[in-house]
């Protein structure tokens, strides 16, 4: 029983990783107005590039920086159509989505011959001496790989720089106030810009983390709505980096659960089962109804005063 329980919790903790990569880079970009709806697109293409350079390359570290580089540059696209553009900000997102899922397909193909679910080099676990043994806590927290100690480390510096530091402050005002932000002498094209950027750069990471780490291999779509559930995640976390973990935490919890329901062989439709993770981010939304209170300037597009 104690063995199912900690595998359980495993599984569900390795589940809300690529999610809380996805929020983490959400929070950035959305606390600075800009909406980012490209999540599941960035994630896509994240996977696709770590998955493709470690092929070709063996070797999974440069992967996971080609997935930084691509992320950050698909974000820099996302910000000079919302931001520079001021395009509307939901059809940019979706826009890159589109291209996102069209572009990996066509790309997979190429690259792996058709066989988009070969094999390709992974990371494995780093277990921490006396720590690692301890009952359930030990395989939880300190037998995993550097892209989950990492992500750790990210929540934390992630409250840090948002709520203890000038950048941080900075940002937040570009978010609700944009134009007492600029009267001020703040950039708020360049901050916008920034951190747009570091969202595709941490969302590449949750891209990398699918495909090196949950399942070593490609697969054509294999974000399967992840994207939409960070971004549900962030609301449920009020857009703040500790609150949006643990709601990832949640929503892995349950696709977790989801997973073990079906191997159990429970005599349900598998469909309503690859549901439920869905359906309970929908819930949670449901039940945050006017308590999550967006960036003011959420969405809205920035002209400077001349």
């Amino acid at each position: 029983m104690i063995n199912f329980f900690s595998d359980y919790l495993v599984s569900s903790l390795r589940l809300s990783v690529p999610l809380a990569f996805a929020a983490l880079g959400g929070m950035f970009s959305e606390r600075s107005g800009v909406l980012n709806i490209a999540l599941e697109g960035m994630l896509l293409i994240g996977a696709f590039t770590s998955a493709a350079t470690t092929f070709y390359t063996g070797n999974v570290w440069i992967g996971i920086i080609a997935a930084i580089v691509v992320g950050g540059l698909t974000g820099l696209l996302h910000a000079f159509l919302s931001v520079t553009l001021q395009v509307n900000q939901l059809v940019s997102g979706l826009a890159i989505n589109l291209v996102a899922s069209g572009l990996t397909s066509f790309l997979s193909r190429l690259v792996f011959g058709g066989a988009n679910a070969q094999s390709i080099v992974g990371l494995n676990p780093i277990s921490v001496p006396l720590l690692a043994e301890i009952p359930v806590i030990g395989t939880l927290l300190f037998r995993q790989d550097v892209l989950v100690y990492l992500l750790f480390v990210l929540v934390f510096i992630s409250t840090y720089i948002l709520f203890h530091t000038s950048y941080g402050l900075t940002l937040r005002a570009v978010g609700e106030y944009p134009s007492a932000a600029d009267t001020s002498g703040i950039s708020v094209q360049r901050i916008r810009y920034l951190a747009v950027v570091t969202s595709g750069c941490l969302t590449g990471l949750g891209g990398a983390y699918l495909s090196l780490v949950q399942v070593k291999y490609f697969a054509e779509g294999m974000s399967a709505g992840k994207g939409f559930i960070a971004i549900a995640a962030l609301i449920f976390g009020r857009w703040h980096p500790v609150g949006t973990a643990l709601a990832c935490l949640l929503f892995g919890a349950t696709e977790a659960l989801q997973l073990r329901i079906q191997a159990l062989g429970a005599n349900l439709p598998y469909q309503f089962l690859i549901m439920l993770p869905y359906a309970i981010a929908l819930f949670a939304l449901m039940g945050r109804k006017n308590k999550s209170t967006p960036p003011a300037a959420l969405g809205m597009p920035y002209l400077k005063r001349s």
